[in-house]
């Protein structure tokens, strides 16, 4: 279903257009071998689609986003300091 095989990549190497996939009839695609291998995707791994109406589609390893997350919630296990009194 990998139909466009151009790679794009921005002046940090951060960003990438691997193509163009097409959905088939029961909603798949499939993910592109370049992108499989720069973000080391594996067979049984769980991914992650996240979405944004005005922005789209973003798909992201389940446990890279879990360990994002878990970051965030470190947050809340500070104390959180005084303000400055005036």
């Amino acid at each position: 279903m990998f139909h466009d095989h151009h790679r794009c990549h921005d002046h940090g190497g951060k960003k990438h257009i691997f193509g163009t996939v097409k959905v088939g009839e029961r909603g798949q695609i499939v993910i592109p071998k370049e992108a499989r291998e720069t973000f080391d995707i594996k067979p049984g791994d769980t991914l992650m689609v996240l979405g944004d109406e005005g922005r789209g589609i973003a798909i992201v390893k389940a446990d890279k986003f879990r360990r994002i997350a878990e970051e965030m919630l470190r947050i809340f296990d500070t104390v959180p300091e005084e303000p400055p009194e005036d």
